[in-house]
């Protein structure tokens, strides 16, 4: 082989006996290529001085990348989401890698490469885990599945805490604004809130429950036209802070005071957002670490399990005793 020029992946692939594909694997790293095989790319680049082309730099870059895959219809300019997204880039930074956020196409699966993928948002027939299984690329999931490597946060002792605080409170009619019913959080939030309200003998009233789409507007909308209807509460449980802060929005245009006349509880306990706000905490850098570390395991190849993270109410001002008469 000439010295006086450059390398190219085909001529390493030609020499290796490989396809140009598993040089590309073998050089950033990834999962598909045996341990020899591996060994004996690597040592014919050493040898030949294998500098990578332009192309090649783009491989050797996507060595170092994490790719955040958000499914379809999430809002990402969020205060959670950047929240997030900062906690997991200093995580991956302290392992020599970086975090993106990819672009995904109409089913949320990615579009280009990555050494790695942190999902966000585990819903009902989620296509990015097997299509991501099946291409052998290690991922961890933030919410619930069996079978995957996941983490997430207690989100039905959270809200269970949530409305259990409101009925000690003494409210008996606490509506609950939802995220996305497809999505596990909204469900399991959903389902903590019934928890509390069945131990409490409070039967269940579907006009109470609001569609708030985990967005502060979509939530300001569904409390304020439920309160137009006739539909009547002491007390908000929202699943998000940013739909609490919605909520409470709404309910001061209807004149009603927070909490004098109606209480309200949020989830995530996010800095600025949740400021003056009863909200169940959940530790975003807690769940980016774990996310990582699970992260890491799935790339030592190793069995997938899963996290629940413990959440806590923080009483704030936004809640109250409920006074009757």
């Amino acid at each position: 082989m000439m010295r006086d020029r450059k390398l190219t992946i085909k001529e390493l692939a030609r020499l290796a006996n490989v396809s140009v594909g598993t040089v590309s694997r073998a050089l950033n790293d990834r999962p598909g290529v045996r341990a020899e095989t591996r060994a004996r790319i690597l040592e014919l680049a050493r040898a030949h001085n294998f500098v990578p082309n332009l192309a090649a730099r783009e491989l050797v870059g996507q060595s170092t990348l994490v790719g955040l895959l958000v499914p379809p219809g999430v809002p990402r300019y969020t205060p959670y989401f950047s929240l997030l997204l900062e906690a997991l880039g200093e995580e991956l930074w302290r392992l020599g890698l970086r975090v993106a956020e990819v672009p995904g196409d109409s089913r949320g699966l990615p579009l280009g490469q990555a050494r790695g993928y942190i999902l966000l948002g585990a819903h009902d027939h989620d296509p990015r885990l097997e299509a991501l299984r099946q291409q052998g690329v290690p991922f961890v999931l933030i919410g619930v599945q069996e079978g995957v490597f996941w983490v997430a946060p207690d989100d039905v002792g959270g809200a269970y805490q949530a409305t259990r605080h409101l009925l000690e409170l003494g409210h008996r009619a606490i509506a609950h604004v939802t995220g996305y019913l497809h999505h596990q959080a909204g469900r399991e939030r959903l389902q903590g809130y019934r928890k509390a309200l069945g131990e409490a003998g409070i039967p269940f009233r579907p006009d109470l429950v609001l569609d708030g789409k985990f967005q502060a507007l979509a939530a300001y909308r569904a409390v304020r036209q439920a309160w137009e209807r006739g539909v009547r509460f002491t007390a908000v449980f929202a699943a998000s802070d940013e739909m609490a802060q919605g909520a409470w929005a709404a309910l001061e245009d209807l004149g009603l005071g927070v909490p004098a006349q109606v209480s309200v509880v949020g989830f995530d306990d996010l800095p600025e957002v949740g400021e003056g706000l009863t909200t169940v905490h959940q530790d975003i850098p807690i769940l980016a670490r774990e996310a990582v570390a699970l992260l890491k395991e799935a790339m030592e190849g190793k069995e997938p399990y899963g996290k629940r993270l413990p959440v806590w109410l923080v009483p704030r001002g936004s809640t109250a005793r409920r006074e009757v008469g």
